[in-house]
């Protein structure tokens, strides 16, 4: 948490980022290092692939670039980020899109301005060794589910996965596993007869021929099977009034962001290697490139929320989370794509 001292300091070097009123003149540029307004992104899982494009901007220094002096601060969990956002100990969000709606719901002005990801980048399998008669997802009834926790996108995914079947809730036992190899380990020993979640741990199992893949949401077309169209995970969100009065902080974050999409629609494995921090790879470099290659076509080419995503996926909070909820709130203004629109222009992407 700031305290007021080092609040000023944000504030005054925001202001002048932003061209407020009142804010001294700088008739050239000063080196980033000394006059960047201080910004602050939290994120609670950075190591999560729909996390990587908000990793390459941070890598590649393309905040820096933007005149942004920006510290990714980790967090244990979305809702700690959240309360950081909330409390002013983070500017921005690196979260899923569905915290926005959520977030709405509770009275809390949240807003997406960049999209890092068309789709979750989520995977439904069950496990070779103890559904080796799957036929249909009905032969999950009574099974037991392991997905990252309960709230998740994970267990939202299942849960979507599941309906299709003609399954409820509570027609299976969902088991919340936070650890990738706790939830890899348990998989293996039988104690889990399905997972949704989220690479590298997909396609280690896969790789294993442990998992057969019923659902698949790391490419466009998988995720349009479970959802009927896109479904927006991972994006920047920040509160509607630090947007509106930091265009400027705003727009140049976004800016970074796209450049970092941008890069990743052509980067080849020796790049990922290259920038990608070695603890990310979890020992295995292989396997995170491998799974990379899985998920290139889940993140957003330009960071612009798709016309028909919010819907969709406002769709989904009401149907599992919050029935009828799409009357209490108003989903335009959970995103906007004014900032993502003209950082697309700007890198043609």
């Amino acid at each position: 948490m700031l305290n007021r001292r080092e609040w000023g300091r944000v504030v005054a070097a925001m202001a002048w980022s932003a061209g407020l009123p009142g804010a001294r003149a700088q008739p050239t540029p000063v080196p980033a290092a000394r006059s960047a307004p201080k910004l602050v992104i939290g994120v609670d899982n950075r190591i999560d692939f729909s996390c990587l494009p908000l990793t390459i901007a941070d890598r590649l220094g393309y905040f820096t670039m933007e005149g942004l002096d920006v510290e990714v601060r980790d967090f244990p969990d979305a809702a700690q980020s959240l309360q950081a956002l909330a409390s002013g100990a983070a500017h921005a969000v690196s979260g899923s899109y569905s915290s926005t709606i959520a977030g709405q719901m509770r009275g809390q002005a949240l807003q997406s301005f960049v999209l890092q990801g068309r789709t979750p980048q989520i995977v439904v399998g069950v496990s070779t060794k103890t559904m080796g008669h799957y036929r249909q997802l009905g032969d999950l009834r009574g099974k037991r589910v392991g997905v990252q926790d309960l709230g998740t996108p994970a267990h939202r995914v299942a849960r979507a996965v599941l309906s299709r079947g003609g399954l409820r809730t509570n027609d299976v036992q969902f088991v919340a596993m936070p650890n990738a190899w706790a939830a890899i380990a348990a998989f293996r020993s039988g104690a889990l007869d399905a997972i949704s979640y989220t690479d590298p741990t997909i396609t280690q199992l896969e790789q294993a021929g442990e998992l057969r893949v019923v659902a698949d949401t790391r490419s466009v077309r998988g995720n349009a099977e479970v959802f009927g169209g896109p479904m927006p995970s991972a994006c920047l969100c920040a509160t509607s009034e630090f947007l509106t009065q930091f265009p400027r902080a705003s727009q140049s974050m976004t800016d970074a962001m796209v450049h970092a999409l941008k890069w990743l629609q052509t980067a080849g494995p020796s790049d990922i290697i290259k920038v990608v921090p070695e603890r990310y790879f979890q020992g295995d470099r292989s396997l995170y490139v491998s799974a990379f290659n899985r998920a290139r076509e889940s993140w957003s080419p330009d960071g612009v929320m798709p016309d028909e995503g919010p819907e969709i996926a406002a769709r989904q909070v009401a149907q599992f989370d919050e029935p009828g909820s799409l009357d209490r709130f108003n989903l335009a203004a959970t995103f906007t794509n004014v900032f993502a629109r003209k950082a697309k222009a700007r890198f043609r992407a």
